[in-house]
């Protein structure tokens, strides 16, 4: 009795989606090159396509995402535009137009990440020196590549909030806040932590002030991965549910943030072996938190679902951890997620609320 129990819960959570669920809009990878995310060197696009095929085809000619982010850029080499060994004017060699038409020519959109754990403190510096300045050079980068821009500034208790707000004033004097989604350029969005305990002064601002979905001034969010994959759905789902519910015990209180408003993070790339959610969908973390992706119901906002994934992260993130490149390459798993849930290409224009 036992045993077909389990069974019929393993079929359960294995099964689609209701028919009312909302359909994910989001479904991304973050893209760090084959230097461990520093995209110092120009890429030969033969080896670049035998290396990362798998995200634009997934076995069957379609991708397998619709949204790559370029990760990363230092912010003080941007604010100083400067260029040298690894830059090109505050940009790394390897993030160039070649690399952004491979995929946007396929229907898959671009961003670059500006930040990083690792660029915390230039981050910090850069804010402090000219924050204007600094989203002025992101705006015209994002111009010139015909990209979208992602902040990712990990400054635990005490950010710059004053000068992150001035960076995000500046971007939108050049590229205000786009519903259609149709100038990439205007795609600017924010990376927050798995769930609410951790970058809380940020995460408290940009959902109050940033992410509402009255006046949004940022398009979305992204829960991060947390330090190590979840073990279990539920593990990962209760990350993203602090960002639905808010955190009303805190002083001040961080509100609940719309469903529509971010994307959850789980990692591609675990160890030296593949990991389910790169080589085997039906096993995996994005089969398994499917239903509530699609289905979580909102506190804020009107409408339930959250606005998809984000997987950590293609090609070489690390030094000490396997490579999605063939044999490791991800159509079993981040692809056929993409067939399962039937993920737009490109992109559609998301929902507002």
């Amino acid at each position: 009795m036992l045993r077909k129990l389990v069974l019929l819960l393993t079929l359960a959570a294995a099964l689609p989606a209701s028919a009312s669920a909302t359909p994910i809009s989001v479904y991304g990878a973050w893209l760090c090159g084959n230097d461990a995310c520093t995209w110092a060197s120009v890429r030969d696009m033969a080896d670049f396509h035998a290396k990362n095929r798998w995200l634009v085809d997934r076995g069957d000619g379609v991708p397998s995402v619709n949204l790559v982010v370029l990760s990363f850029v230092q912010p003080l080499k941007l604010l100083n535009r400067t260029t040298d060994a690894q830059t090109v004017n505050g940009v790394p060699r390897g993030m160039d137009a070649n690399v952004v038409n491979y995929f946007k020519s396929r229907g898959v959109r671009v961003m670059l990440s500006i930040g990083g754990i690792t660029y915390t403190d230039a981050w910090n510096q850069a804010l402090a020196a000219n924050p204007t300045q600094l989203g002025l050079n992101a705006a015209a980068v994002a111009s010139n590549l015909g990209v979208g821009i992602e902040i990712d500034y990990e400054e635990n208790m005490s950010p710059n909030l004053s000068g992150l707000q001035a960076f995000i004033d500046a971007y939108r004097s050049q590229h205000p806040y786009d519903a259609t989604g149709a100038n990439h350029a205007a795609r600017l969005t924010i990376d927050l932590a798995a769930g609410d305990r951790w970058l809380i002064p940020l995460t408290r601002k940009a959902t109050a002030d940033w992410l509402n979905t009255t006046t949004p001034v940022l398009d979305y969010a992204n829960a991060m991965v947390p330090s190590r994959q979840p073990n279990t759905a539920a593990d990962a789902q209760a990350n993203w549910q602090e960002h639905i519910d808010g955190k009303t015990q805190y002083s001040p209180p961080i509100p609940p943030l719309a469903a529509a408003k971010f994307t959850g993070g789980l990692y591609i790339v675990t160890g030296q072996s593949p990991c389910a959610e790169c080589t085997n969908f039906g096993a995996s973390l994005i089969n398994s938190t499917g239903n509530y992706v699609q289905n979580v119901q909102t506190r804020v906002g009107t409408t339930n679902g959250m606005l998809g994934y984000m997987f950590w992260a293609a090609e070489c993130p690390s030094t000490r951890r396997i490579c999605t490149t063939p044999p490791n390459s991800c159509e079993g798993g981040v692809g056929a997620g993409a067939r399962a849930f039937n993920i737009p290409v490109p992109m559609q224009a998301l929902r507002q609320n």
